[in-house]
């Protein structure tokens, strides 16, 4: 099997009539790399969490970099056995990708449907959303609605949750 690289994705959105703007940076593994690097790009800016659950489930959880995540809350809420992360063997594997360019964008390589994409519902406010395009020195802007509607093209429609606020102790 042949995973889909930047390239891949690229071509497949531009078919879909979905306009993006990508644009190339240092390499980037971490969310303070990424807020240091990444340049002054409009809009939410996603983290996407590759998780496993105890029966051996994948999740690919998003959400605006901003928001707290907590495993145990969002395995509740969707009614998942209890989560940890996939190692960076499942990662590779399974989404194509390296640590520091997973985003939902990931999704286009999980051909055997085993990874349920799940959006966190602040993400969905933002009008455009920046992601890895399958690698790290790069990000790429879509459009909210036509990130939804690449998902369900490439058949892992996502499920919704709304991840309790925390708010900051002063």
């Amino acid at each position: 099997m042949t995973l889909a690289d930047s390239q891949h994705l690229m071509t497949m959105l531009a078919e879909l009539d979905i306009v993006t703007t990508t644009v190339e940076h240092p390499p980037l593994r971490t969310l303070e790399d990424s807020k240091r690097l990444r340049g002054n790009l409009a809009g939410g800016h996603a983290k996407s969490l590759f998780l496993r659950d105890k029966k051996a489930g994948y999740w690919l959880l998003v959400a605006l970099e901003q928001t707290r995540v907590d495993l145990r809350v969002a395995a509740c809420l969707l009614q998942a056995p209890r989560f940890s992360f996939a190692s960076e063997e499942e990662l590779g594997q399974i989404l194509g990708v390296v640590p520091g360019a997973v985003s939902p964008f990931a999704a286009i390589n999980d051909v055997h449907g085993r990874v349920c994409v799940v959006l966190e519902q602040q993400l969905l406010d933002s009008d455009v959303l920046n992601c890895h395009p399958l690698r790290n020195d790069r990000t790429t802007a879509i459009a909210t609605h036509d990130l939804l509607r690449f998902l369900e093209q490439i058949r892992h429609p996502p499920r919704i949750i709304a991840l309790p606020q925390v708010v900051a102790s002063t």
